[in-house]
């Protein structure tokens, strides 16, 4: 060898790539790519950030201990069994670290977040997939793929970026059904969002099991995805090993003091359900009337499906959307290359999106009519 090389899985790794963030030459842009809450953070974490700012010349206190009573508090959980780390893809990463080696199996199923397989092989495991059933996870497929070297499941719920959703009783079915030593990550990022009654995000399961954690963040309906904060709740021999390998100070002082003005600000939160509950519906029921497929979705996005054509659909709408400052996600990366992904946005950009779809669909159907 002439040069270092990595391990092997390290170079199978194709790098996430975030959606792009800007139109330019569109004047005025709207991102509608990242899943970002339209109202942005609560006024009091940003005041609470601006209050810590001469303290940013000293190390953080190592455990977030104020932010995971205030977790702890907000949620009825014990804040021992709560992790915190920058983002929850970083516990994700820590679970990876601590619980998949050469060889072991990381499973997830076909429309996952693309960061399971990232983190399964750069632990040096083996990522498998499990098809779904009308754009969401099924139970009976995942349990199909378990093998004795199976060491997580990885389920987010709800899903991105289908937006679909597995029912109470069929997370418990597969936690039940899983082998002991196999654990369960159920990645509950979107929680908050979700009105359906049947919906649980996961803190009664980890009361109840050994083997599965529940992983959150902060970056989508608290509106704090720049500071990268998010958090995990197991049990407490979980905790322990995540705590061992979790890089020290691994939340930032500004990320702690902001997360729990938010968690306190109750009222922020629900006038960002409250938002949700009407434009999610208003944009699903506005864009199917274009004849389009929008996939039913409990989160703050829809996935919207483009006709087949001798070209890509999809395509020249996320080049005519962007064109008008209207910026969605192509989600081709996970095998969804006829869909973009749109994020609830203010209500002006909503409304600007489905009058920008009515045009393109028009002119779409006239360019076909010859």
């Amino acid at each position: 060898m002439t040069r270092p090389v990595p391990r092997p899985g390290v170079m199978a790794i194709e790098a996430y790539k975030p959606g792009k963030s800007a139109a330019p030459g569109a004047g005025r842009s709207y991102k509608l790519s990242a899943n970002e809450t339209p109202l942005g953070p609560s006024p009091a974490a940003v005041q609470a950030l601006r209050d810590m700012a001469h303290e940013i010349a000293i190390y953080p206190e190592g455990s977030s201990h104020k932010l995971r009573e205030a977790i702890g508090a907000r949620h009825g959980l014990d804040p021992a069994r709560i992790i915190m780390g920058a983002g929850s893809d970083n516990i994700l990463e820590l679970l990876a670290l601590a619980y998949i080696g050469p060889g072991d199996e990381g499973l997830y199923s076909q429309y996952g977040f693309l960061e399971y397989k990232i983190v399964t092989l750069a632990a040096g495991g083996v990522p498998v997939v499990a098809p779904e059933t009308n754009y969401t996870a099924s139970v009976d497929a995942l349990l199909d793929r378990v093998t004795n070297r199976t060491k997580i499941v990885f389920l987010a719920n709800p899903n991105n970026p289908t937006g679909s959703y597995l029912p109470a009783s069929e997370v418990a079915r597969l936690v039940k059904s899983l082998p002991p030593q196999t654990l369960l990550a159920l990645d509950a990022a979107y929680a908050e969002y979700v009105t359906n009654a049947d919906y649980e995000a996961g803190v009664a399961l980890v009361n109840a099991h050994e083997n599965v954690v529940m992983t959150r963040t902060f970056s989508k309906i608290y509106g704090l995805a720049g500071l990268r904060l998010g958090w995990g709740y197991g049990p407490a021999h979980i905790i322990d090993a995540l705590n061992r390998i979790r890089s020290p100070f691994n939340v930032s002082t500004a990320a702690s003091a902001a997360g729990i003005a938010a968690v306190h600000d109750v009222a922020h939160i629900e006038a960002a359900i409250a938002h949700n509950s009407k434009w999610l519906p208003w944009l699903t029921r506005e864009i199917s009337a274009l004849g389009l497929e929008v996939l039913p979705s409990a989160g703050n996005f829809i996935a919207i499906r483009f006709p087949k054509t001798p070209g890509r659909m999809s395509v020249d709408a996320d080049r005519f959307l962007t064109s008008r400052g209207l910026v969605l996600r192509a989600i081709g990366a996970y095998g969804m290359g006829e869909f973009l992904r749109l994020t609830v946005g203010p209500q002006e950009a909503n409304e600007l999106v489905v009058a920008a779809l009515v045009e393109f669909m028009q002119d779409a159907k006239a360019a076909a009519n010859g």
